[in-house]
């Protein structure tokens, strides 16, 4: 009886994350349709919810979960909804929220082992750093009064990507992508010309890095 009511608990606890990963799909196209359709209510209306239907994904299928996850994806969430307001006070309100996200992924993901392959952790952070620095130095002219906040919340960015590459090829992958994401944004900061598309390929570069970061967590817990 009690192992009948077990399995349907789990079964029913598989159920709602299916369908919550589902309605994050969903609400991923939606989104990514309007930047391709210029259809600007949807875009305001999915963006703001596009992390918290991650963050219920992640906490109502883990048998364990990643303590500061949650705390990542809501402080994305934050992020993502002062970026929507056009004015200066508000992008630099959005990405501290931003660098928040990440100070709790790079300690998640150190505290999952990310860094015990010392070896490969040094590859990673000179190439990371290497390419920070040419970033940047190309990036400097353009940034304005912008130029500090955005070098210190790009080592941030960074770090997260060192980190999660400790986790293995899912986890790399998605830092790799924020950080690519989050570059695209920065050369629309210095005037650089803008690829056709431009916000189309931030979003699609950053929903995909958010859910492979999440993904790559709550593996690596489990493993723990």
């Amino acid at each position: 009886m009690l192992t009948s009511l077990a399995t349907f608990a789990d079964s029913k606890l598989a159920g709602r994350a299916k369908g919550l990963l589902t309605a994050f799909a969903a609400t991923s196209a939606a989104h990514l349709g309007s930047l391709l359709t210029d259809t600007h209510v949807v875009e305001q209306a999915t963006k703001p919810a596009l992390m918290p239907l991650l963050a219920a994904h992640a906490v109502s299928g883990a048998e364990r979960l990643p303590r500061l996850l949650a705390p990542a994806l809501l402080a994305s969430t934050a992020g993502d909804t002062l970026l929507q307001v056009d004015a200066e006070p508000a992008f630099l309100a959005g990405m501290g929220a931003f660098a928040t996200a990440h100070v709790c992924y790079i300690t998640m993901f150190a505290q999952q082992g990310a860094l015990t392959d010392r070896r490969r952790i040094a590859i990673t952070a000179a190439a990371y750093a290497t390419a920070w620095a040419v970033m940047l130095s190309r990036l400097w002219p353009g940034l304005g009064t912008l130029k500090v906040p955005v070098a210190g919340y790009s080592l941030l960015l960074a770090g997260t990507a060192v980190t999660a590459a400790g986790l293995g090829l899912r986890g790399g992958l998605g830092g790799g992508l924020f950080l690519l994401s989050d570059t695209l944004i920065a050369t629309r900061l210095a005037g650089w010309k803008q690829l056709p598309g431009h916000e189309f390929w931030i979003m699609s570069t950053y929903i995909t890095a958010q859910y492979l970061l999440a993904t790559a967590a709550l593996k690596a817990e489990q493993e723990n």
